[in-house]
């Protein structure tokens, strides 16, 4: 756990807490033991402290007109310790897919030594002696808008079950689920807090077990 804290960012920003993650790494000595407990509890007894499960959504310009809300980019912001706790469980579940060999050679996205560059290579790899063998070739290329977003919680579990994953992980992640809510924060203002009713956790998204079983 004191690892874990030591390792935060600190230019990360802060959570609907308002507590910096510079603040927790620096007292990660004193914290680390009564984290490690709770976390501990957290986890046997399946329960997820309501702090946990609130998010601050800041829209991010990205480019184009300003007025158009379509240019911006939504980042969810939440607590850091609850951040620290989807790490752990994103560990697990990796840990678990692979050694049920959940995910498959070809995913190069979120994959720990792989990247755009090794699939762009693995894809020309094989188109190229495709074409040398005098085979047709047809490409075609799908981008799902906001496909993290819209992922239907019931299936993002039925999912993680199908592979076979402990039912501790999914039974955290289950209830981590229930009872989700955001508010969008503006040069301070907040508006009034939303259910979330679909979308992948933010902290367990960019696990390679996730973005697998959501393409099986």
């Amino acid at each position: 756990m004191r690892d874990c804290l030591s390792d935060l960012n600190v230019h990360k920003s802060m959570g609907p807490d308002g507590m910096h993650p510079r603040v927790l790494r620096e007292l990660a000595d004193v914290i680390a033991e009564p984290l490690s407990i709770t976390f501990e509890r957290s986890w046997r007894t399946g329960e997820v402290p309501e702090d946990w499960r609130k998010a601050n959504v800041t829209p991010i310009f990205k480019k184009g007109k300003k007025e158009d809300p379509g240019n911006y980019r939504p980042v969810s912001l939440t607590f850091i310790p609850g951040k620290v706790m989807e790490q752990l469980i994103l560990e697990a579940i990796i840990k678990q897919a692979e050694e049920k060999k959940v995910i498959r050679s070809s995913q190069h996205g979120f994959t720990k030594g792989k990247s755009c560059l090794t699939n762009l290579i693995a894809f020309y790899d094989g188109m190229t002696g495709w074409v040398d063998e005098g085979r047709a070739v047809g490409v075609v290329y799908l981008d799902f808008s906001k496909a993290f977003d819209t992922v239907s919680h019931n299936i993002l579990l039925g999912k993680l079950r199908k592979s076979a994953l402990d039912e501790g992980s999914v039974r955290w992640i289950e209830n981590w689920l229930n009872g989700r809510t955001q508010r969008v924060v503006i040069s301070g203002a907040g508006s009034s807090w939303r259910p979330v009713t679909s979308g992948v956790p933010p902290g367990v998204s960019t696990g390679p077990s996730l973005v697998e079983l959501l393409h099986q």
